[in-house]
């Protein structure tokens, strides 16, 4: 029987050390070629590096040729910007970082000198003339969370570098193009994600910024260290004339929204009469979900309100049943498209003088709340859709300090404008100390915190019969509502009318504090409310 011949150990040994040998020598050449080349790219040929994925769409929207593209805390040896063409010049966008000691309470302070204002902190920016002819930004924003000042710091550089550069004269501009690589996007609050021109999942966003928009963003203060101001558009009065075109007049519109019950109805029609007292020429939209009746819709609609029906959105972080379980439908407003830009109230505002002129601010205007927060029962924003998505996307991840809307759009939208605090006057003595709850002269609407107008006897603002709400009991601003209701048309007074479940804990409020014998002694005041079941 024949034997199959096998290698001997010492051939077996033999083969394996010159494989070993020769692996080496293979590795070895290569270190070696790619040294060399670094050092001396003309001699030899280059190893082939693919070329980022956001260059080769920049390729295909602008001449390549003629690209300078400048660095924001991006570094030559990150991976993103490996295999950039010879022909792409590069160049390092210096500034000096942040202080340190300089946080976010120091940009967005609780309470500012509104007739004396003061200096914001220093963001340093960089030599904008040294970098004139850049017309591509590539940078990284930090991974900090919302309220890192550096991570503003970035967003605000890219967003002047590209201002600077692509506005040129003022009568002109040239298409600028922003790139961010990294794990964490731009802020939403500076570049808008209509401008967003393609993503690769968590690596790369290429942005085609509106430089109209832009400019806007960094002509305001750099936090609420001061008060935001009105933005001029000179530039579309400059289109208009060369064109001989009339002027497309933007379209505004103030906003409010009931949902889950009935319970604002009349707030809401107050609201409105308030508004149209002062003949504003804005358009009054009312978003409503399916538990509003038809009755009522009659009444609001005769009120002036412009329906229109949504699908309400639940709060993800509120309590079942809790008053802000569903506030998250106040985010449908950025689905109103069909207006540049709307100035939200909610239904428990009285107007005192007109608004109009506070729609030549930017997304996102509101009053402070406290700490360095703003209050979102009044504030300017702009509708769109994919705004309106990614503010979904974010319901996910984003938490909310108090269960509500206004906790998740501060998060959300933390770098925010301020408005004079008279835009917003936030009915509580406890924050503005006052023994005579005045209101002062100069405000422009009464937020009315604690419980409503409409909810009480018409003879005094029942919040003084519970200690709880006392922080928010004022007479004067209980007496403004009421001449509010008295300049409504009779067929919609109707829809104020008291109901008898809410007159029943009125009266036992009011008992309460007869027992206690409250010192304000509004527990005394006779009843003649005519709304009233016992009169």
């Amino acid at each position: 029987m024949a034997v199959k011949p096998s290698l001997s150990s010492p051939k077996i040994f033999t083969f394996a050390l010159i494989s070993v040998c020769l692996t080496l020598i293979f590795v070895t050449t290569i270190k070696f070629l790619e040294g060399t080349y670094e050092k001396h790219p003309k001699w030899i040929l280059p190893i082939p590096v693919q070329k980022p994925s956001w260059y080769q769409v920049l390729e295909t929207k602008i001449d390549v040729t003629r690209m300078k593209i400048g660095l924001v805390n991006v570094y030559s040896v990150e991976k993103e910007i490996k295999g950039l063409p010879e022909k792409a010049e590069v160049i390092n966008v210096k500034f000096g970082r942040v202080n340190g000691s300089v946080r976010w309470t120091n940009l967005f302070p609780e309470w500012i000198n509104e007739e004396r204002p003061q200096k914001c902190p220093e963001i340093p920016m960089p030599r904008f003339e040294d970098y004139k002819d850049v017309n591509v930004v590539v940078a990284r924003v930090p991974c900090r969370g919302s309220t890192d000042v550096f991570r503003l710091q970035v967003n605000l550089v890219v967003a002047n570098l590209v201002v600077r550069n692509g506005w040129g004269n003022g009568r002109s501009y040239k298409e600028m193009h922003v790139v961010f690589i990294g794990s964490c996007e731009p802020m939403l609050e500076i570049f808008r994600c209509e401008d967003m021109l393609w993503h690769e999942r968590h690596d790369a966003w290429v942005y085609k910024p509106d430089l109209r928009k832009l400019r806007q963003k960094v002509a305001v203060p750099v936090g609420t260290c001061q008060l935001a101001h009105p933005f001029d558009e000179p530039s579309q009065e400059l289109q208009g004339r060369a064109s001989n075109k009339t002027l497309r007049q933007p379209r505004e519109a103030y906003v409010t929204i009931i949902h889950s019950s009935e319970a604002y109805v009349c707030g809401a029609i107050a609201l409105a009469q308030s508004i149209k007292q002062f003949t504003s020429t804005k358009d009054l939209i009312l978003l409503i979900d399916e538990t509003i009746s038809q009755k009522s819709l009659s009444g609001l609609r005769a009120a002036g309100w412009k329906t229109k029906k949504i699908k309400r959105i639940r709060s993800p972080h509120a309590e079942k049943n809790a008053y802000n379980e569903w506030n998250y439908s106040k985010l449908r407003i950025w689905q109103l498209v069909e207006y540049d830009k709307l100035i939200f109230i909610d239904s428990d505002f009285i107007l005192l003088r007109n608004l109009d002129k506070f729609f030549t601010y930017p997304q996102l205007s509101a009053v402070g709340n406290s700490r360095h927060v703003f209050n979102s029962g009044l504030m300017l924003v702009e509708p769109s859709e994919c705004t309106f998505k990614t503010l979904m996307q974010k319901t996910k991840t984003t938490g909310s300090y108090n269960g509500g809307d206004q906790g998740f759009l501060n998060e959300v939208f933390s770098w925010w404008h301020r408005w004079p605090a008279a835009l917003n006057f936030l009915k509580d003595y406890l924050v503005v100390p006052d023994d005579k709850r005045e209101v002062p002269k100069n405000v422009y609407t009464v937020h009315f915190l604690g419980m409503k107008p409409w909810k009480c006897y018409r003879d005094y603002d029942c919040n003084w019969d519970s200690l709880e709400n006392q922080r928010f009991a004022s007479d004067m601003a209980h007496t403004m509502w009421w001449k509010v209701y008295e300049k409504m048309p009779e067929n919609l007074q109707h829809y104020c009318a008291l109901d008898p479940q809410v007159e029943t804990e009125i009266r036992m409020w009011r008992e309460n504090a007869k027992n206690a014998s409250f010192a304000d002694g509004h527990w005394k005041v006779p009843v003649k409310d005519p709304r009233s079941f016992l009169t």
